[in-house]
């Protein structure tokens, strides 16, 4: 809040109401303008304090994409007669002038006020349209190093002011979707403020890479054409001699840089001096697509990118990133990028260190996915982490990063002149994106150079960093002299990554090589990147095939294979599922074999016929002896559900910045330390990627459901409900749902343009309590925080539910919190006391299992943990799984009397919740939502095996050449 603004001009973009708090006097709430300035306000009237909040318009816009290229007039044509019969009377056609407005384009943005559903169904049933797809906003911040002064800065005469922006910029993330958060709850503007970024001694990156070692052999990208998208170059800056296009694609009519993020970018690249870039003869394409304010919009990107293909640009940096991998517009033309031969480069995020952090559009197969290392080789703390969450809850992430290299404490050119450093994997992005401009100016034969052959020659010549995982690094860091040895000496081939799969080797192969496999366990799934390089089509000729290693035990196993039906563009899927034969149940030892898979694409230039390439994937496990039940773990991955495509909140509610559950749930991602702690502790942990109907639960000790938002079928519960009565055991660790709470914390979504309101709560409660009520358990509505201390821990409970009710004779241990839903709701402080938290019941049927429930999972989750309370997961695993009550909480002097659920009502489902649109159980129907059918189990077609009697490869890294 500042007063003294008289001089700061202030235009915002889509800005449509001022709020104002007033002196007492003054009755005036608000103040509708589309054009203002802070003096002129100032000077009519006495004020207190400003702030400024971003409104969109009632309106919404909606990206309608074509099945082709047309003109603007049959494109107007097409959205005419497809709404002519619709509820959507008041339309238009959004104008778009840039430079891509001259030709024909495959998208179109129409505004419709009040949308109904039935009239977006109804341009989606016109035959020339594909998609209909809400326009977003987006929103991609920069990390800025915290000694330089910020362009943006408008009001020097206030330090105050200047201070505030700066380190607000220096908070907020790298993403390419963001939220506007408005009145609700969620308003705070950063999410990295506590972490600090590693610093580094500034360095010329392109110099340290030996880019000047191809310089001395004549090639400086002399040819190349390289797009930076970003927020523009200034026309004389003295740093560049071949900048060819300057284009801008905002509403801001100028081509200049107000930022300075795209001019480093730029100077990374193709900076001619001071602060040298790699590829200075390079042909410099700038196009504008960001404004000051760091605001863009999807269907800039799309002009853009439709500019960028008629330009037949070569290599295309993109220092943005976002959690949304569903934005399908934007997504398909990235494909449709690639697919015309663009080699493009994308920064992986700045969300680390946690796992599952990825940022579109770099975890696409056919995108250079670039993460951030400093200059003593350690990875950034700020560069975000594997694996891939596409494919889950069913599946298994796949690699990325593809590559990092140096990403902090980067020096490169200044707004007007001279140098200056930032850090964060934005900067990483353009280090590669410069080393692939120098490397393609390398190759005399340009038809050999595609999207897949560059990813082939940077992975396979890239370093390996010791002591650091494939999620972290992905193949390695950039080697410039490698590669250009490699590509120019490439022949057309496929490829996979990762190019082998060895589950003994540590840390690499992290998280596969953290446990051994075993007869009678769920497949291990690794999930690997088939990369073709022979051209942008091409598909797996007959089926892959196991040929198993006989003098290597190959024969202990067995693997069963799928993978994508078509390759495009570049590439595809081969999923792996690795099991032990029956036979080893009891064995010991290292079982090796290898999969091969021939790759066909057609011939290219006319000449007919198919070129092929045959890659052999080694693999390598280490196999064990089936362990006691009483060891076995099995992780409920099918019920977790996580941002995109709905809005499931966070679990803790003090994390306003980063509202958004989507780290996805997994041991693997942002459950990791709890795996590795329950690995350390002798169990074998397993992921259950399918409904509660498809495991042997004779297997197992204990189930574990942790911050479920999933419904359940009916057959699951029955399923539930007689495996532990055979003795199977039960561990819940629940959250917070409340739907007062819910209600509050809805927000407007720029994206979208409406409120999002939340389907379920940190965890689906009303479900929980489906499942678990045959025992007489229940979970409350109630939404508690605060320290305590149980059995001599310090504990810290955010954001979770009490116990509403639980049998008499089992054992509950409460504690005195604050009602943060009281907080939330109505900003008032309240302290309970006799809160239940925690409960253990031993089911009565003769062998019964045993079942604990705990109502905050936040303790055990790497995504806002402040106290983990892993000591208490092992005690409770002693109790489900040896029937070990712990004395420290038997005589607690916090264990009281289990309540009955008789003093408040059980939570309810939110009233018209849209849990149906996102959930693999619920259907639409008749607008009272049902369970679906249950699924069939997964069913895997295990190959039939082709031994080989001969000794496994000693190498089993195999690389490009």
């Amino acid at each position: 809040m500042y007063k003294n603004l008289r001089d700061c001009q202030i235009k915002p973009m889509e800005l449509f109401q001022l709020y104002l708090y007033l002196s007492p006097q003054m009755a005036m709430p608000h103040i509708n303008l589309l054009t203002w300035n802070l003096p002129q306000l100032e000077a009519q009237m006495p004020w207190r304090y400003l702030t400024i909040t971003m409104f969109s318009p009632l309106s919404t816009e909606y990206i309608v994409a074509f099945n082709g290229y047309f003109t603007a007039k049959a494109r107007s044509h097409f959205i005419s007669s497809a709404l002519k019969s619709s509820e959507a009377l008041d339309w238009r056609i959004v104008p778009r002038k840039n430079p891509a407005s001259d030709f024909p384009s495959d998208f179109e943005v129409v505004q419709i006020r009040q949308a109904s559903h039935s009239s977006l169904l109804t341009l989606e049933d016109h035959p020339y349209i594909k998609r209909v797809t809400p326009q977003r906003k987006v929103f991609r911040t920069l990390n800025y190093t915290p000694d330089l002064p910020d362009p943006g800065a408008t009001c020097n005469n206030d330090t105050r002011w200047t201070q505030k922006w700066q380190s607000w910029q220096s908070s907020r993330p790298l993403r390419r979707t963001s939220l506007s958060l408005a009145f609700g709850f969620w308003h705070a503007t950063g999410r990295h403020s506590s972490r600090r970024l590693l610093r580094a001694i500034p360095r010329h990156v392109a110099q340290i890479l030996q880019a000047d070692v191809l310089w001395q052999m004549g090639y400086t990208g002399s040819g190349v054409k390289v797009a930076v998208f970003d927020t523009g170059l200034s026309e004389k800056h003295p740093h560049f001699k071949n900048v060819k296009e300057r284009t801008n694609w905002t509403n801001e009519k100028t081509l200049d840089d107000g930022l300075g993020h795209g001019t480093f970018v730029a100077g990374v690249i193709a900076s001619m001096r001071e602060c040298q870039g790699f590829a200075p003869d390079s042909e410099l394409h700038i196009f504008r697509v960001f404004t000051n304010n760091q605001v863009s919009y999807t269907s800039w990107f799309l002009d853009a990118f439709n500019y960028a293909i008629l330009k037949k640009i070569d290599v295309l940096n993109l220092s943005i990133g976002g959690p949304d991998f569903m934005d399908h517009p934007f997504v398909d033309k990235v494909w449709e990028l690639t697919a015309n031969r663009v080699i493009m480069v994308s920064a992986i995020g700045n969300d680390g260190p946690l796992y599952g952090t990825l940022n579109n559009p770099a975890d696409q197969m056919d995108v250079i996915g670039v993460g951030g290392i400093d200059f003593e080789d350690n990875i950034a703390r700020f560069s975000s982490r594997g694996m891939t969450t596409w494919e889950l809850p069913g599946g298994y992430g796949r690699v990325k990063p593809d590559i990092v290299t140096y990403g902090s404490g980067v020096r490169g050119s200044g707004m007007k002149e001279g140098c200056r450093s930032l850090s964060g994997t934005s900067v990483a992005s353009p280090v590669v994106a410069g080393a692939v401009t120098l490397l393609v100016s390398t190759v005399l034969n340009r038809e050999l150079v595609n999207p897949a052959s560059m990813k082939q020659a940077l992975i396979a010549s890239a370093r390996r960093l010791p002591g650091v995982n494939m999620f972290e690094q992905g193949h390695g860091k950039l080697d410039l002299i490698r590669a250009y040895q490699i590509l120019n000496s490439y022949k057309p081939q496929a490829s996979l990554s990762p190019s082998y799969i060895d589950l003994t080797e540590c840390p690499y192969m992290w998280p596969y090589c953290s446990q051994p496999i075993y007869y009678g366990g769920m497949p291990t799934i690794v999930n690997v990147t088939i990369l073709n390089g022979m051209g942008v089509t091409g598909r797996i000729l007959d089926k892959p095939i196991w040929q198993p290693y006989l003098p290597q035990n190959g024969d202990h196993i067995d693997v069963a294979v799928s993978y994508s039906p078509v390759l495009w563009p570049w590439a595809g899927y081969l999923a792996v599922s690795i099991s032990v034969a029956k036979k080893a149940a009891s064995w010991e030892g290292i079982a090796q074999g290898h999969v091969m898979v021939t790759v066909a694409s057609p011939a290219g230039n006319n000449v007919g016929g198919e070129m092929t390439s045959t890659v052999k994937l080694p693999v390598k496990v280490k196999i064990v002896p089936t362990p006691p039940r009483s060891k076995r773990v099995l992780w409920d991955q099918y019920h977790n559900l996580r941002y995109p495509p709905g809005y499931f909140p966070r679990d803790n509610l003090r994390m306003k910045n980063d509202p958004l559950d989507w780290n996805g749930d997994h041991i693997h991602t942002n459950f990791r330390d709890m795996y590795q702690h329950l690995r350390s502790m002798g169990y074998f942990v397993e992921v259950l990627g399918a409904p509660i109907t498809c495991f042997d639960a004779s297997q197992y000790g204990t189930f574990m459901m942790v911050d479920s938002e999933e419904e359940y079928f009916p057959e699951e519960i029955t399923k539930l409900r007689r495996d532990i009565d055979k003795g199977l055991s039960l561990i819940v660790f629940s959250d917070w749902y409340n739907t007062s709470v819910m209600r509050k914390v809805k927000f407007y979504d720029e994206n979208t343009r409406q409120w999002w309101m939340p389907d379920t709560g940190g965890a689906n409660v009303p479900a929980l309590n489906d499942l678990i009520s045959v025992w007489g358990m229940a979970f409350s509505d109630g939404l508690y925080e605060g320290d305590f201390t149980m059995a001599d821990h310090d504990m810290y409970y955010a954001s979770g539910c009490s116990i509403a009710k639980f049998p008499e004779d089992g054992i509950v241990i409460a504690k005195t919190l604050k009602d943060q839903g009281l907080e939330v709701l109505k900003q008032e402080t309240a302290v309970v006391e006799g809160v239940p938290i925690l409960g253990m019941y031993q089911t009565p049927s003769e062998g019964g299992g045993r079942i604990a429930l705990y109502g905050d999972s936040n303790c055990i989750d790497d995504s806002h943990r402040q106290k983990d309370c892993f000591w208490l997961l092992d005690a409770l695993l002693q109790y489900t799984s040896y029937s070990m009550t712990p004395p420290s909480l038997i005589h607690s002097n916090s264990r009281v009397t289990p309540p009955t659920g008789t003093d408040r009502p059980l939570p309810e489902r939110l009233e018209g919740n849209h849990l149906y649109r996102y959930s693999k159980v619920l259907e639409a129907h008749l607008g009272d939502p049902k369970p679906r059918p249950l699924p069939a189990c997964p069913h895997l077609s295990w190959s039939k095996p082709q031994p080989l009697n001969e000794t496994a490869p000693r190498c089993v890294r195999p690389m490009v050449s």
